[in-house]
């Protein structure tokens, strides 16, 4: 895949504050605030920084995090793994690979079969529902 390159210019006009404090400074929002918290519809979750298809509704589930949580990624070499020392934690943050957006966090918790559990900010998102 393409890497999508921007200035931080062109993504401030690109995104909303928020979404921008998320996905190009590493942010949060808060837990059990998320527009896709409780999104139940087939369909598939793309990055909201460049619409690459991240996530398919059916490896969703309700981790009870407070965050929209998925076991799986649609393509892993889609999202891209980096170690994260902040707030006194080591934790593996999540990006999209395309163009670099803060997604979240993985962590080694989640259901069978990988035992992970993706923790995506909403943010980040953009939901596409399966037609029909």
């Amino acid at each position: 895949m393409k890497k999508i390159e921007r200035t931080e210019e062109e993504w401030r006009s690109l995104l909303t504050p928020d979404e921008y404090r998320i996905l190009r400074e590493h942010g949060t929002e808060r837990a059990f605030t998320g527009a896709y918290l409780d999104e139940k519809r087939p369909g598939v979750y793309r990055c909201r920084g460049c619409k690459t298809e991240l996530f398919d509704a059916g490896t969703k589930y309700d981790s009870g995090s407070g965050w929209p949580s998925f076991y799986d990624a649609i393509d892993p070499s889609r999202v891209r793994r980096l170690e994260d020392r902040s707030f006194g934690m080591i934790r593996t943050e999540i990006r999209c690979a395309v163009c670099d957006g803060h997604l979240g966090h993985v962590f080694p918790d989640g259901p069978l079969p990988t035992g992970e559990r993706y923790c995506v900010n909403s943010l980040s998102l953009d939901f596409e529902p399966d037609e029909g």
